[in-house]
């Protein structure tokens, strides 16, 4: 018999059981992480240098992208090795948290 009523449809549509952050959600993650610590730079210090560990876990899965752990690590860098008191100026700088932000000077390639 090959008919039956009840047949489960072709599964090639199927929804991917990852759902995927967006460069949004990770940054908001280090942004809260430092905030929490505004006072405790030292503090905020230790958790982006465990957070860049799970960066670099998530993009060897391939849940993150090349281009967002780059921009991910740019951040990490300029507060990692900053002083307590640029590490304020980092904070504030509303321009540092978007999506898209590179250090003066490196927008432009060397490809040409």
């Amino acid at each position: 018999m090959g008919w039956w009523p009840f047949k489960s449809k072709a599964k090639a549509n199927r929804i991917p059981d990852v759902i995927l952050r967006d460069t949004r959600s990770w940054l908001t993650d280090l942004q809260e992480a430092c905030e929490r610590n505004f006072d405790a730079p030292e503090e905020a210090r230790r958790q982006i240098r465990q957070m860049a560990g799970e960066w670099k876990d998530a993009n060897d899965k391939g849940i993150m992208a090349d281009s967002l752990l780059e921009g991910l690590e740019l951040r990490a860098y300029r507060l990692i090795n900053c002083d307590d008191e640029e590490f304020t100026h980092w904070l504030d700088n509303l321009g540092f948290w978007q999506p898209g932000w590179r250090p003066p000077g490196t927008r432009d390639t060397d490809d040409s």
